[in-house]
């Protein structure tokens, strides 16, 4: 006869469940996108920031906090782009330190530490699955990683090294008190490196002064500035002192110099990281021109679908479908769907008219695959056809932006992008008679021609300087002309932007967008087709 062992029993019950969830979770992640960026690339990332960092140095790299959406539903998690862009983790509570040099641990040694949010099954239930330490280790290859709540008892002593690098910090997270929270996390960082958060307003705007001010724009720094500068750290730092009692070229170039010399680990960590994703890796351009693609070919078919009757949230979710239809997890930015009037503001969000009409639509719409967004805006009437006026200030656009793209290759100071399109908008509009001066042109044409585009829409990217290959823009040219503006009311209401995404070569750009048609005649042509989406009715709503 045979004895039952209860220990052998349950080990071979808790053996089984292991192996059945090890079958479930390869058989989840078979079901998962195979194109994420590979860990090789992120390790790469991490080696290449070293490489940039002084000696005896480390960084400091938080995830991003939750935020609530509606009591106690949070928005869907958006993880810190830098974090993910040198880990390829997507989680919050979470912190990665990165060494410049090896440090000794007894035997061995380590350069970078991660700690990362605890597997919890109950949690996961409810809020999804976690990587946890193991994960972390197998999927992303790190070697060191521990639970977030071990950061505050961990030995990392930061006051030892000459330089700590890292990011703003949050000053709006949640003290909820619970151990490897990332407002645990933050604090214990502060308490181990001294850091003070005077210090760090301070820092955060002197670099902003560095990265941004220019003489044309000192009048915006100074009102931004304006409301702090009645704080004791303010009155009491030379360099903010100096700019503010002579707020003139010259002195940007020696308050710019001053920063320079002395640099703070958040303004290094800007530098860091501005300059790395600045310039696209080969790995990166594969998922955004494919991002890119997604975008323009959603805008093509929402040109085949538009009809007059139609709302802008409709139209706006025929974008999202084909997004969808195509693997995109997001939109890189909230959707602008503006008929009419709506599409003479920038950043209308609310896509609430009802109605199309026989408007222009603008709409700047923009995927986002895998944490890498596109940003395409196009503007077609919503009856198909033209009108003269339309036509008209729709061509000053698309002429501008044929100019720019001429510019978009290595070597060209960034700066200049702006300088032609001022210049083929100003002599356009007074040609036309809408201004008399090309002073004038900002009155309709109030933004930017480009900006970097990435993990951010708006990515990180120097912006001074001469353009790089491997750098990806955009060029959106845009004319606006709300009623009420001091021109002939027959231009009235009409807003037109063309934003493109490019990628800058040794002697050339590569418009990436070209799926969306752009010429107006093409953008006829494409209306006068049949759409996927001209379907039977749906139900009526009782």
């Amino acid at each position: 006869m045979k004895f039952f062992n209860k220990s052998l029993f349950v080990a071979a019950i808790l053996c089984s469940a292991a192996v059945q969830c090890f079958s479930q979770a390869e058989n989840i992640d078979a079901t998962l996108p195979q194109d994420y960026l590979s860990p090789a690339f992120h390790a790469g990332r991490r080696q290449a920031l070293r490489d940039m960092m002084p000696a005896n140095s480390v960084a400091v790299i938080f995830a991003y906090p939750e935020r609530v959406f509606s009591k106690d539903v949070n928005y869907v998690y958006h993880a810190n782009p830098d974090l993910y862009y040198f880990s390829g983790y997507k989680e919050p509570d979470a912190v990665l330190l990165v060494f410049k040099d090896m440090q000794a641990d007894g035997d061995s040694s380590y350069n970078e530490l991660f700690f990362v949010r605890h597997k919890d099954p109950a949690r996961e239930q409810w809020t999804g699955r976690r990587l946890g330490v193991d994960g972390v280790k197998n999927k992303l290859g790190f070697k060191r990683v521990y639970n977030s709540e071990a950061f505050a008892k961990f030995p990392v002593d930061f006051k030892k090294f000459s330089v700590v690098v890292y990011d703003n910090l949050p000053d709006d997270i949640s003290a909820d008190g619970a151990k490897g929270s990332l407002n645990d996390l933050v604090t214990a960082f502060k308490l181990k490196a001294d850091i003070k958060k005077s210090n760090a307003a301070i820092e955060s705007d002197l670099n902003l002064i560095n990265q941004y001010a220019t003489p044309k724009n000192m009048d915006r720094i100074m009102a931004y500035l304006k409301p702090k500068l009645g704080l004791d750290d303010y009155k009491n730092n030379s360099i903010i002192q100096e700019l503010v009692n002579k707020p003139d070229s010259v002195t940007l170039v020696d308050v710019k110099a001053k920063i320079n010399a002395n640099p703070s680990g958040t303004f290094l960590f800007s530098n860091y990281t501005t300059d790395l994703r600045g310039v696209k890796t080969p790995q990166e351009l594969v998922l955004l021109k494919k991002s890119v693609q997604i975008s323009s070919l959603a805008h093509a078919e929402a040109m085949r679908a538009v009809k007059p009757q139609m709302s802008e949230r409709e139209l706006e979710g025929i974008m999202l479908y084909v997004h969808k239809k195509y693997g995109a997890e997001d939109e890189g930015y909230p959707p602008i769907v503006g008929a009419g009037a709506n599409g003479c503001i920038l950043h209308y969000e609310e896509n609430s008219a009802m109605e199309l009409k026989n408007q222009l639509v603008l709409m700047d719409v923009g995927a986002e695959l895998h944490g890498y967004s596109a940003d395409v805006t196009r503007t077609f009437p919503a009856n198909g056809k033209f009108t003269e006026e339309q036509k008209a200030i729709y061509q000053i656009v698309y002429d501008a932006q044929e100019e720019v793209f001429k510019l978009c290759k290595e070597g060209v100071p960034y700066s200049s992008l702006e300088v032609k399109t001022r210049e083929i908008l100003s002599a356009r509009l007074i040609k036309l008679g809408i201004i008399k001066d090309a002073k004038e042109v900002s009155t309709y044409y109030p933004h930017g021609v480009s900006h970097h585009l990435g993990l951010d829409v708006h990515d990180k990217g120097q912006y001074r300087g001469n353009l790089k290959a491997g750098m990806v823009i955009t060029v959106e040219p845009g004319i606006y002309i709300p009623a009420g503006s001091p021109c002939d009311k027959k231009w009235w209401n009409i807003g037109v932007r063309i934003e493109d995404d490019v990628l800058i070569g040794k002697t050339a750009g590569t418009v990436l967008s070209i799926d969306a048609p752009r010429k107006w005649q093409d953008v006829e042509k494409t209306a006068a087709e049949k759409s996927i989406f001209d379907m039977g009715k749906f139900p009526e709503l009782k």
